[in-house]
């Protein structure tokens, strides 16, 4: 018994999914989200809301509701499969974003974001995708309940460049250089030889027609990766913009 969920709460809940042939394809005793963050499929964010803590409840979801279209990888889904999940509401508390955690949870929780971002974004919803990055990042930059040790504040410091990284790649996607250009930069400022952001801003600055900004970029991110063809790539083409044609 007890409360069903609240907008911005935070649900454990045990799950098993299986095809319609019976194959087992998810098993997590202890799957911990937020409904509505987009960080599970759709059967598990509508379906869990409606539950009672201790609740054991039956979705059949057809595939807009499970794993789309595609299917999937990890786990093994086939195209357009219906899925059977049983779940169990274990624990319901409130939301985890804006109380202190310690940092090996924000990890978690970062992690666990993001990989849904690549999830919608493997699947062509780019927007899903960056909401997923956003809420990601939210969780790796939020209060702490003691100083991250070395090991976790590097850690925190990958996955928040990664994250940005993704953003990035996501804006580009959906049509918004400027704000792709933002990402970079922000990754550049955590990590300033990160290869992706470099030569992804280096690109975006050659649009822009900065050729000359977009030059050095490109040339410290040639420093870091020589053998990189897209960037010698980059670099003949800005070459090429700045000589002037030759008089035949």
């Amino acid at each position: 018994g007890g409360p069903r969920p609240l907008p911005g709460q935070e649900v454990s809940v045990k799950v098993l999914g299986a095809l319609e042939d019976g194959g087992l394809v998810e098993r997590d005793p202890r799957l911990i989200f937020v409904p509505g963050h987009g960080d599970v499929v759709q059967a598990l964010e509508l379906g869990v809301p409606t539950m009672q803590p201790g609740e054991v409840s039956f979705f059949l979801a057809a595939f807009p509701y499970a794993y789309g279209r595609p299917g999937s990888r990890e786990p093994d889904v086939p195209p357009e499969a219906p899925l059977l999940f049983e779940v169990t509401l274990l624990e319901v508390r409130d939301g985890p974003d804006p109380q202190p955690l310690p940092p090996a949870v924000r990890l978690r929780l970062g992690s666990q974001r993001r990989e849904r971002g690549n999830f919608h974004f493997a699947r062509g919803d780019f927007a899903a995708a960056l909401r997923s990055y956003r809420l990601s990042l939210r969780a790796l930059d939020g209060p702490i309940t003691a100083p991250p040790g070395p090991e976790e504040e590097e850690e925190l410091r990958e996955q928040r460049v990664k994250c940005l990284n993704n953003c990035a790649a996501a804006e580009l996607k959906l049509g918004r250089a400027e704000e792709a250009l933002v990402a970079c930069e922000a990754a550049l400022r955590i990590s300033p030889d990160n290869g992706r952001a470099l030569l992804r801003r280096g690109q975006l600055l050659a649009e822009q027609g900065r050729d000359a900004e977009a030059a050095l970029v490109l040339r410290r991110a040639l420093e870091l990766d020589p053998a990189n063809k897209v960037i010698h790539t980059e670099l003949s083409r800005l070459a090429k913009r700045q000589s002037p044609p030759s008089s035949t």
